[in-house]
């Protein structure tokens, strides 16, 4: 099983709403069974997969927040997680037993850009992290080109220590996507183009290599009798 969760201290981020466009990416553009669970106690992920409409490609949606990781389908190949915001210590610890790639969303003001620095240090002390057997990466999120602060976010982003791979405009797309419980891949080519153009190099890196650590554990060994089917497939099983 491959996993991937859009993780961020902060709320208010656009953490879910990156989750679910992902989610719906893999459903759209490749064939497999996909599933996303929702840890976050708002439930914003799963109210979007409830208005999915039944042509659109199936997605198996999870309540982790009422039922923990258990609830997952032993046969589901790539497993998209919402953790809980504000989620630190012991909890981010747990939850980063969850994945092994790692989005983490930034928005261009200066109180995101410092939660995120602190944030990205508290990701680097955990063990998983330091033992690579995760790999992360930022994006820069709601981004407004023609304000200041985007320069001085930019600046942030280029001198992390990871890969910073995409940034996500500012757009009234992705509140059509999510009225309709799709992706903005999903949406008509006339209305997503530039959003899909952005998304890109995300994409590009959740589909290579760079984006799978080379130690790859069963799912979840930091958590066992998960009841979670392992993660032993190699990249080229699974998208």
């Amino acid at each position: 099983m491959r996993t991937i969760m859009v993780l961020n201290a902060k709320g208010g981020c656009g953490k879910s709403t990156i989750a679910t466009n992902i989610a719906g990416y893999f459903a759209h553009a490749w064939e497999g069974t996909f599933g996303l669970i929702d840890f976050d106690p708002q439930g914003s992920s799963m109210d979007w997969l409830a208005r999915r409409a039944g042509h659109l490609p199936p997605l198996r949606g999870y309540d982790g927040f009422r039922d923990g990781i258990e609830c997952v389908s032993k046969d589901v190949e790539l497993l998209v997680i919402d953790p809980p915001a504000r989620c630190h210590g012991t909890e981010l610890e747990r939850m980063v037993g969850f994945a092994e790639t790692f989005i983490v969303p930034v928005q261009p003001s200066p109180i995101d850009i410092g939660a995120a620095s602190k944030f990205i240090k508290e990701l680097h002390d955990l063990h998983r992290v330091k033992d690579k057997e995760v790999k992360i990466a930022v994006v820069a999120n709601r981004v407004r080109e023609h304000l200041l602060i985007w320069h001085d976010l930019e600046k942030f982003l280029d001198g992390l220590r990871i890969p910073f791979v995409a940034q996500l405009r500012d757009a009234q797309n992705y509140i059509r996507a999510y009225t309709r419980g799709m992706a903005v891949h999903e949406l008509p080519p006339y209305l997503g183009r530039d959003d899909v153009a952005q998304w890109a190099p995300l994409i590009k890196w959740l589909e290579s290599k760079s984006s799978v650590p080379q130690v790859r554990k069963p799912l979840i060994e930091t958590a066992t009798a998960t009841g979670v089917a392992s993660a032993s497939a190699s990249l080229g099983n699974v998208p």
